[in-house]
């Protein structure tokens, strides 16, 4: 409890930190706010107005000051380009995000590590090589290339598969199991991107712990007793070998946040990649520190489940 207690309040000292730095990058960042409002025929006087409804003509400190009490009470600002409360357009990213996250992380750790265990099992067998080459192919393929491969084959030849959007426009008012299908076929091909990368990374960390585990003295000792190759697995070896998955569930979050950025924009889906996107585009600063400081904390908690969940499965790190 005490480690927890002392991580936490580490996590928070360090999310403090992210916070500064954040809206220090963004303050120092070149260019005016307003010059994507800039005309002829507006007067300069209307822009040092605009610029003080921004809040963009205050010294550092104090627009620093405005930015962290806003922001604790929930207030994360107004977009400039699309002129909404920017919790209002996080409010309806954050779920569709949230849905490609889910489904790419089941896919990521289970499907990742049985493959990876099988590999490593087999890496002297033409199925475990085999394996190898796929995941490593998988692996340095880059998320966009994947992304049009996938919308190449299944929708533009097999046309089995939608190739963007979140849903069809048909059936927006339909009963809730036409629209749930529906759904789930627009969700597949950007799922199985941020999946597969995902996965064939877990896979290649499993597949080189669980070579090293079995070679592991008590491995060998099993054997020499006569255990059963199940029990060995199972009981012995497996455990092990899954440590690593317990560390990736920390890196897999900034990853997804960055592939998410990519795969969204390709399928045109309207999640937290595709407005971060946007406000790149149009600089778009409230918005992108928005989504900086939740990315900082996915990130941040990613890192602790991962810390608290190594030691939950390891009795050594507890010890110590």
């Amino acid at each position: 409890m005490k480690i927890l207690f002392n991580r936490i309040i580490y996590l928070i000292v360090l999310f403090i930190g992210i916070a500064i730095i954040n809206f220090t990058l963004f303050f120092m960042s070149p260019g005016d706010p307003t010059n994507q409002y800039f005309s002829p025929k507006v007067k300069k006087s209307n822009l040092q107005i605009l610029k003080q409804k921004m809040g963009v003509d205050l010294p550092w400190h104090k627009q620093l000051k405005n930015w962290s009490l806003h922001t604790l009470k929930g207030d994360l600002g107004y977009s400039w380009s699309k002129h909404r409360p920017v919790k209002d357009i996080l409010k309806e990213a954050i779920p569709a995000t949230l849905q490609l996250t889910i489904f790419a992380l089941f896919i990521n750790l289970i499907i990742g590590s049985l493959i990876g265990i099988f590999a490593g099992i087999n890496s002297n067998r033409l199925s475990g090589k085999f394996l190898d080459i796929l995941t490593l192919t998988i692996y340095s393929t880059p998320v966009f290339l994947l992304a049009l491969f996938l919308i190449y084959v299944f929708s533009q030849k097999l046309q089995i598969l939608p190739p963007s959007g979140m849903d069809s426009l048909r059936f927006g008012e339909s009963g809730f199991w036409l629209t749930f299908f529906d759904r789930m076929r627009h969700i597949i091909l950007p799922v199985s991107v941020l999946g597969l990368i995902g996965a064939a990374t877990t896979s290649r960390y499993v597949q080189e712990h669980i070579k090293s585990v079995i070679k592991q003295d008590y491995i060998r000792m099993a054997f020499a007793k006569g255990l059963s190759l199940k029990r060995i697995y199972f009981k012995h070896a497996f455990k092990n070998a899954l440590l690593p998955v317990a560390t990736l569930i920390g890196i897999y979050f900034p990853f997804l946040l960055g592939s998410a950025l990519i795969v969204e924009v390709v399928f045109a889906w309207p999640g937290m990649g595709r407005v971060t996107f946007e406000a790149i585009s149009s600089k778009d600063y409230p918005v992108l520190m928005a989504v900086n400081m939740i990315a900082a904390i996915m990130v941040i908690s990613g890192n602790l489940i991962s810390d608290m969940l190594y030691r939950f499965i390891d009795p050594r790190i507890r010890i110590q």
